[in-house]
C-alpha cells in the first residue's frame, strides 16, 4: 500500500476537483491518503507569485474553467459568493478535527463542500459556527498547537518545495494539481517512464533568459 500525502487548501477550487475525483482516479489502487492543509497564500508569499484569481484577467478565466471542468466530470460545484477569501479558520477547523492535525477524508468533504455546493458565503459567521457544531473539533480552533500544526504542515510543504495545490507527494514525487491524477495513478501501476530519465532530466535544462526587474 502505497501513502499519499495530499496537501490542500479549501481556497482552491481544483484542489476540491481533486478531492472528489481522487478516489475515481485510484480505483483498483491500494494506497493510503494522508490529508495535510496548508496555506496556499503562504506558498505564494515564499514564491513571490500571486494567486490565479488574484490577476484580474485571470481570475474570469480560471473560474470559467473551473466550472466547464466541475461540469464535465460531473462534480457538484457552485462558485461561492466571494473569492478569494480568507481560509484560515476553514483550515484551522480542519487541523482542529485529529490530534496529529491531519484531518480524515469525511472532514475535510465536509468542510470543501461547505465552500463549494450551494453558492453560500464560504467564511460567514453563522455559516462558521453551524459547519463547527457539526464538526464537533476536539480542540478550539484558536488553540495555539491548531495554529502551529497548520503552520508545520504548510513549512513542510515549502521544504518539499511544493508551490501549490491540490499537491499529491508519494515516495518523495511531487504530483501538482487536478490534472495531475492520470500521471500519479501512472505512477502508482508502475509505468516504466518513471524509471527513465524522464523524471530527473528535466532539473538538467538550462535556463535561457531569466526576466529581472529594471534597474
Amino acid at each position: 500500500m502505497k501513502g499519499i500525502d495530499f496537501y490542500l487548501d479549501f481556497i482552491s477550487p481544483y484542489a476540491y476537483l481533486a478531492f472528489e475525483k481522487l478516489p475515481e482516479a485510484l480505483m483498483g489502487i491500494s494506497y493510503r491518503v494522508t490529508h495535510k492543509p496548508v496555506l496556499f497564500a503562504g506558498l505564494l508569499k515564499h514564491h513571490g507569485q500571486l494567486g490565479p484569481a488574484e490577476i484580474a484577467p485571470k481570475r474570469d478565466w480560471t473560474y470559467r474553467q473551473v466550472l466547464w471542468l466541475a461540469h464535465s466530470q460531473g462534480v457538484d460545484l457552485q462558485m461561492p459568493v466571494s473569492h478569494p477569501f480568507n481560509p484560515l479558520a476553514l483550515l484551522r477547523l480542519a487541523v482542529a478535527c485529529d490530534a496529529r492535525h491531519e484531518p480524515n477524508r469525511y472532514v475535510c468533504e465536509t468542510i470543501f463542500r461547505h465552500v463549494w455546493q450551494g453558492g453560500g458565503e464560504a467564511v460567514d459567521p453563522a455559516r462558521l459556527q453551524a459547519l463547527t457544531a457539526l464538526l464537533a473539533p476536539a480542540r478550539p480552533v484558536d488553540d495555539p498547537a491548531v495554529k502551529e500544526g497548520l503552520k508545520a504542515h504548510t513549512a513542510a510543504a515549502l521544504a518539499l518545495g511544493l508551490f501549490g495545490v491540490p499537491s499529491f507527494v508519494v515516495d518523495g514525487k511531487v504530483f501538482w494539481g487536478f490534472d495531475a491524477l492520470p500521471m500519479l495513478r501512472a505512477y502508482l501501476l508502475g509505468d516504466p517512464w518513471f524509471q527513465g530519465g524522464g523524471w530527473d532530466s528535466v532539473s538538467r535544462i538550462g535556463v535561457g533568459v531569466s526576466r529581472t526587474a529594471p534597474r
